[in-house]
């Protein structure tokens, strides 16, 4: 169940999004869900999804200008549901970037095999630099370079790094200042659950802390926030 593919459901009809996500993780998915585009946005942005069911007829921001944003910005396979059968309203979600559309009421065997379909055909996603990829970031004084995976500094010298402290690092990068908990870091760099009594990630940070820290001990950079996470404590710039 850790490993499985997570699937992000926004619906403003809690009935159905709720049954859905009842539907998927009893056939091995793992499923969060969200009423309208503010929420997508905040799970987005603090987790990692292979696929998003996205509602047409929602509230405030529709189903139609999300798919568009999101083409714009990421590769996240998008299945579109709708109210409306019409075939051009089918159409209009293709041309805009969506994988698949499904109208209402649809069968969830028919939503699952649609899904299925739509993760065979989407393609790995291998750079775990996410948006920061192919450039050198400025962080606390210190460098990464995004491409040779190290990090440089007048204080550490030169560092490379671990594939997994560097995807550690990314993630709190491409998110600075805000609180991740371990479950969300563990899902953004390992696209997995964590089990219980799980210190995987505060085994990273604490290993990331040494590299990087000037004082592992008293933490400037990475911050621990009780009851909450981990927080960059840095602003962040992009420098090419």
């Amino acid at each position: 169940m850790a490993d499985s593919p997570h699937i992000l459901v926004v619906d403003d009809h809690r009935q159905i999004r709720e049954s859905v996500a009842r539907y998927l993780e009893k056939n091995g998915m793992r499923a969060t869900t969200a009423k309208d585009a503010v929420e997508m946005d905040a799970c987005l942005a603090t987790g990692h999804y292979d696929l998003l069911v996205l509602d047409v007829m929602m509230p405030g921001e529709d189903g139609l200008s999300v798919c568009q944003r999101l083409s714009a910005e990421r590769t996240l396979p998008i299945l579109m549901l709708t109210a409306l059968g019409q075939e051009t309203d089918r159409i209009v979600g293709l041309e805009i970037g969506a994988d698949d559309y499904l109208p209402k009421p649809f069968s969830p065997r028919e939503l699952l095999a649609r899904i299925k379909a739509v993760l065979r055909r989407a393609p790995a996603a291998e750079n775990h630099a996410g948006g920061l990829a192919g450039k050198r970031v400025r962080f606390a004084g210190l460098v990464l370079d995004t491409d040779t995976h190290v990090v440089e500094g007048p204080q550490v010298g030169r560092i490379p790094l671990t594939t997994a402290d560097f995807r550690l690092l990314s993630v709190l990068l491409e998110r600075p200042r805000k609180i991740l908990s371990r479950d969300q870091l563990l899902d953004l760099t390992s696209r997995r659950a964590a089990g219980p009594m799980d210190r995987t990630i505060d085994n990273q940070i604490s290993r990331l802390r040494r590299k990087i820290e000037p004082d592992p001990l008293r933490p400037r950079i990475i911050k621990t926030v009780r009851n909450g996470g981990y927080r960059l404590s840095a602003d962040v710039e992009v420098l090419e």
